[in-house]
């Protein structure tokens, strides 16, 4: 949420800052994602760095000769 209404904003007021933050709120719970496909994703995303060998967004992993 910081990063969509807080971070580097230069809001004239705090009133028009809650408005910001409401508006991103209410755009966040129209396209919220159900939670079962939201770990689905997660788990096929795992599941191809393991293939791959990454881990945590790292290269992959180099085997030895």
């Amino acid at each position: 949420m910081r990063q969509f209404t807080i971070a580097n904003s230069h809001h004239p007021n705090q009133t028009v800052q809650t408005r910001a933050l409401h508006a991103y709120l209410r755009w966040r719970n129209a396209n919220a994602r159900h939670r079962d496909v939201l770990a689905a994703e997660r788990k096929e995303r795992a599941r191809i760095r393991s293939e791959k060998g990454i881990r945590w967004g790292r290269r992959p992993l180099t085997t030895a000769v």
